[in-house]
């Protein structure tokens, strides 16, 4: 049975707009790069005598609930955080946490109604309140996104015109038409989908860029600049010592202004080790009451001069350490000089400290028992200063050649992205360091790790031989 003169035109033009269909359709599960939605924030605060571990849950859409858990050491006081919530200058939130007399973990929620930047403040009331810089992200669509979808869905519309007009029109030809305008629309929805994986990223507000709720709202913005520059000078450190408070200042390089760009730096915006003049070693994290202004307090300083060394890294300028030095008055007895290599009892703790001289040198502290928690994100942290010559620890740390802060990871585990927190005591019993010492001498070193939520503080001499330096 033959075919009418009329029809088989129409079903070529028909099953050649279904062929196309079904491209555009089967196009539409190609997926753009997007925005990341942000991640948990965990910063460490040392708040008045409390040594603390705020957690800013991250957050996916707006207006949502914005929760903060607080994460309580050995020795931290009971008491009433008081936290607020801040963009632009105005409060839109308050909340309290309620801290027991167990370590632990404390929540708090809070409420954000708005993507980019935002402050949250904590208090206890006996203080300046800390303020704690953080993104609350904004769901993008990436341009080449828009053009992709865009793209699919004029190709759909063209289509549907397309099959009314080769069903309805007496010539078929009509719909050539917008069968060519689904082409095109199909053609921008491919190319854009094709480019999504070359295009860069646009400048990241917050880790490149200071925020705006402009920019977080539209990163993509700034990516018609021709040239920005990210990089940011050196700071400078003034410290001033008021009764058992220190007071840091932080100023630009350049311009001598406040410095307000810090970054969270292994879940901190400010590592402040000092090194009393017997060479008692603290590990703290001063708060942010302003602009370039950051404070913490000093429990039972000694009387003398203290080495000052600040960790941190500033937006665009990458890791800095800035040394300084500072008298401080107090009554606290001086630490006695501590061993070497071997067993010993922290905090009632029992450590065995292992130094394996050479070029690398390793240490290595062996706790009994594997239930060691990450703290600032890793396992262990060793703080090493010299060479140390004279009775006076840390006016010789404040000059030593050597200042250094080395790590030793979390080990990874298999299909998890985020490093675990310091509720998992899981790890150890060994927490092992590498370093090779550049020249020979007496070194201080301190090596610190997390047990039952307190923090344990080993300190040793290390006595480097000419043959074992820098070689």
């Amino acid at each position: 049975m033959g075919t009418p003169r009329g029809t088989r035109p129409k079903r070529v033009t028909l099953l050649l707009l279904l062929a196309v269909l079904g491209i555009g359709l089967g196009g539409g599960t190609a997926h753009a790069d997007g925005a990341p939605s942000g991640a948990d924030i965990q910063i460490a605060q040392t708040l008045g005598a409390r040594e603390l571990t705020v957690i800013i849950r991250r957050v996916d859409t707006t207006p949502s609930p914005l929760r903060v858990d607080v994460v309580t050491h050995r020795g931290t006081a009971p008491g009433t955080l008081h936290l607020t919530a801040a963009a632009g200058g105005v409060v839109t939130s308050r909340g309290d946490v309620v801290l027991g007399a167990e370590t632990g973990v404390y929540a708090g929620s809070l409420q954000v109604d708005k993507p980019g930047p935002w402050e949250l403040a904590l208090s206890d009331g006996t203080g300046l309140p800390a303020t704690i810089p953080f993104i609350v992200p904004a769901r993008v669509v990436p341009p080449w996104e828009r053009a992709t979808y865009g793209g699919f869905v004029a190709a759909g519309v063209f289509l549907l015109i397309a099959l009314v007009v080769g069903v309805r029109a007496k010539r078929t030809a009509f719909a050539l038409v917008p069968a060519g305008g689904a082409v095109a629309a199909l053609a921008v929805a491919v190319t854009g989908a094709l480019l999504s994986a070359s295009t860069p990223p646009p400048p990241a507000p917050g880790s490149q860029l200071d925020p705006t709720f402009d920019n977080v709202t539209d990163p993509y913005a700034n990516a018609r600049l021709s040239t920005v520059d990210y990089s940011r000078p050196p700071v400078n450190l003034a410290v001033h010592a008021e009764r058992a408070e220190l007071k840091l200042s932080f100023a630009d390089g350049a311009t001598g202004r406040p410095v307000d760009d810090l970054l969270i730096h292994d879940n901190a915006l400010v590592h402040l080790v000092l090194v009393s003049p017997s060479g008692r070693m603290s590990h703290l994290h001063p708060v942010r009451v302003g602009p370039g202004d950051y404070r913490v307090r000093v429990a039972d300083p000694e009387p003398g001069a203290y080495a000052v060394a600040a960790e941190l890294v500033r937006r665009g300028g990458g890791v800095q350490l800035v040394r300084s030095t500072v008298d401080m008055a107090g009554t606290a007895a001086p630490a006695p000089e501590p061993t070497g290599a071997g067993p010993r009892t922290v905090d009632g703790t029992p450590v065995d400290l292992t130094v394996t001289p050479g070029s690398p040198t390793t240490v290595t502290a062996h706790f009994r028992n594997q239930d060691l928690q990450p703290w600032l994100g890793m396992l262990g942290h060793l703080i090493i200063a010299g060479p140390i010559t004279g009775p006076d620890v840390g006016a010789a740390a404040a000059t030593a050649p050597t200042w250094a802060h080395v790590h030793a990871m979390v080990p990874p585990v298999t299909g998890q992205l985020d490093r675990p927190d310091e509720t998992v005591a899981a790890y150890g019993p060994d927490v092992g360091f590498t370093y090779t010492f550049a020249a020979p001498g007496r070194y201080r070193i301190w090596l610190q790790a997390e047990r039952g939520y307190q923090v344990l503080t080993v300190p040793a001499v290390v006595d480097v031989p000419t043959t074992g330096a820098g070689r």
